[in-house]
């Protein structure tokens, strides 16, 4: 359920309410008995923590798989399989 801040429009007074959106949005400032208006707040914020967002940091584990088989293997030599660069690729 939402918290909602009300004002008095005479006094100046504000509270926050805690209600449903199902609940009626009359509030009443018990004090002087006039009715509050509801006052638009900026709502939740997002906090953001690390080194950064990436849209790429929740890849399915389908996509990960599927792109570590995408990359191409590793020539012999570069293992060192290839003694004094007999295969070539030097």
């Amino acid at each position: 359920m939402p918290t909602y801040v009300y004002r008095d429009p005479v006094t100046g007074f504000t509270k926050e309410v805690f209600h449903s959106m199902k609940d009626s949005p009359e509030v009443i400032n018990e004090a002087t008995g006039n009715a509050m208006e509801r006052v638009i707040s900026g709502g939740a914020g997002f906090l953001f923590k690390g080194d950064g967002f990436y849209q790429t940091d929740y890849r399915s584990d389908s996509y990960k798989s599927a792109a570590s088989s995408d990359a191409a293997p590793a020539p012999a030599c570069a293992s060192g399989g290839c003694a004094g660069g007999a295969c070539g690729v030097n």
